[in-house]
C-alpha cells in the first residue's frame, strides 16, 4: 500500500510537472484573508503615472472597469515609444495599436492593428458596448471608431520617426524586449465592490511586419478576468505568451488554489521551454480577488506598480533566468 501511494503522488506530481503536490491545493484547502480593497496593478515604471488617474476613480467607490480605462489612456497619450502617440512603427513606418478591456461580467472588446486613433483602449471598450462582436481590425477598427466621434491623428513623432528612418539603414529585425523598450501597459483593478476588470495597450514590437498582432489585445493572453477567481496581464513577446494562452492560463491556476505569484511562475517556467526562450522577456503580472499580488518573468528587469492603501510604489520581479 505505501508503494502504491508514494507511485500515485509521482504521477500526479509529474503530471503538472512540480515536485510536489503543495501546489496542487485545492482553493478551499487555504481560505483567502480579508479582501484588500480598491488596488490597482500596472506593468512597468510608466504604471506609476497610470495609477493616479486609476485611483481617482478608485478612491472614490468608481467601478475598476472605468479605472483601467482611464488607467491605460495616460500612458497611451504620452511620447514613450512603446504605447500609442509616438509608438515606434512597423517597418513600413505605420504606427499601429492593439487593445483590449474586459469587465467582472466577462464581457470584453478588443482592437487590433488600429492606426490613427489615440485611444485604442477607449475604442475596445466601444465594441464591447455597441457591438455584438469582440475584436475589430484594421481599417474596420478604424471605420468604427471614426463613427463613434474619434478623430484621426498623426501618432508618428519626430523622435520615433528617427529611429525608424535610423533602424532603415540596416533593416535588421530583431525583436527584443526588456527594460529600455517597454512594449505594453497592463492594468488590473479591484474595486471597492470586489469586482475585478483589466486593460491592456500597445504599439507593439518596433519595425514588426506590418499586420503583426501580439497577444495584447488577445482576450485569454494579454489579458484576462475571472471575477470569482481573480485577474492577470502580460507584458513582452506576445507570439510566446499567445501559444500558452498565457493570461488565461495564470487564472486558471488560481482557480485550482495556486496564488498568484505560483500562478505566474508556474506560466513563466512552462514559456522558458519554448524555442529561443533565453532571447526573449516575458513579464506576468496577476491580481487575486482578495487584493493579492503576483508577478514573475523570464529575464530580469521586469517591475510593476502599485496602488494600494493610499501609497504607489514600484516592486522589481523575480525572474526565471537570474
Amino acid at each position: 500500500m505505501t508503494k502504491r501511494r508514494s507511485f500515485l503522488k509521482k504521477i500526479t506530481a509529474a503530471s503538472v510537472g512540480l515536485g510536489n503536490l503543495a501546489a496542487l491545493r485545492p482553493a478551499f484547502a487555504n481560505p483567502a484573508p480579508q479582501a484588500k480593497k480598491p488596488v490597482v496593478v500596472s506593468t512597468w515604471r510608466h504604471g506609476l503615472a497610470a495609477n493616479e488617474a486609476a485611483w481617482k476613480v478608485l478612491s472614490k467607490g468608481g467601478r475598476a472597469l472605468d479605472a483601467v480605462e482611464a488607467g491605460v489612456m495616460v500612458t497611451e497619450a504620452e511620447d514613450n515609444l512603446s504605447v500609442g502617440y509616438g509608438g515606434l512603427p512597423d517597418r513600413d513606418g505605420r504606427v499601429t495599436l492593439d487593445a483590449c478591456i474586459m469587465d467582472e461580467n466577462g464581457e470584453c472588446g478588443a482592437v487590433a492593428c488600429l492606426e490613427e486613433i489615440m485611444h485604442p483602449i477607449s475604442v475596445a471598450r466601444l465594441v464591447m458596448e455597441k457591438t455584438p462582436h469582440v475584436m475589430l481590425v484594421g481599417e474596420g477598427a478604424q471605420e468604427f471608431a471614426l463613427s463613434q466621434g474619434f478623430k484621426k491623428e498623426n501618432l508618428l513623432t519626430e523622435r520615433s520617426k528617427k529611429a525608424w528612418k535610423e533602424w532603415l539603414k540596416e533593416a535588421e529585425y530583431k525583436p527584443i524586449i526588456n527594460i529600455e523598450n517597454h512594449d505594453t501597459i497592463g492594468m488590473l483593478a479591484l474595486d471597492e465592490e470586489g469586482n475585478l476588470s483589466g486593460a491592456c495597450t500597445t504599439s507593439g514590437l518596433a519595425y514588426k511586419m506590418h499586420g503583426r498582432v501580439g497577444d495584447s489585445p488577445i482576450i485569454g493572453a494579454g489579458l484576462f478576468i475571472d471575477n470569482e477567481v481573480g485577474a492577470a496581464t502580460a507584458t513582452g513577446m506576445g507570439e510566446a505568451i499567445v501559444k500558452i494562452c498565457g493570461a488565461h492560463l495564470i487564472v486558471e491556476l488560481m482557480r485550482q488554489g495556486y496564488s498568484p505569484q505560483e500562478a505566474c511562475e508556474v506560466a513563466i517556467k512552462r514559456i522558458s521551454k519554448q524555442k529561443n526562450a533565453k532571447d526573449i522577456q516575458i513579464g506576468f503580472l496577476a491580481l487575486g480577488k482578495n487584493g493579492e499580488v503576483g508577478s514573475y518573468a523570464l529575464q530580469k528587469g521586469f517591475d510593476y506598480a502599485t496602488y494600494a492603501d493610499g501609497k504607489n510604489q514600484m516592486t522589481d520581479v523575480g525572474s526565471f533566468y537570474r
